[in-house]
């Protein structure tokens, strides 16, 4: 897990569904924390959703991501992938 200054790499503690990863990382030039959805780039824009807090802008993402989810399987298509990681 990475720094708040240089950004937050988590993943989804849901654990009745996939397990999406969240990147949060600090803009300068936006003055806010910006939330990007690795399994889903390249089907929603990025960044996803924002906060001015390190704590808001996950929460944004978690209801970004949930959000995705269902509009994704209302349309009969399949969800991403989740990113697996190695264990430490």
């Amino acid at each position: 897990m990475r720094t708040e200054e240089e950004g937050t790499e988590m993943t989804n503690t849901n654990t009745t569904g996939p397990h999406y990863t969240m990147l949060i990382e600090w803009s300068d030039e936006d003055q806010a924390f910006l939330v990007t959805l690795p399994e889903w780039v390249g089907q929603v824009n990025t960044p996803t959703t924002h906060g001015a807090t390190n704590e808001e802008a996950a929460s944004n993402g978690r209801e970004a991501l949930a959000d995705l989810i269902a509009i994704t399987q209302a349309h009969g298509q399949p969800l991403p992938a989740p990113r697996v990681h190695a264990g430490v």
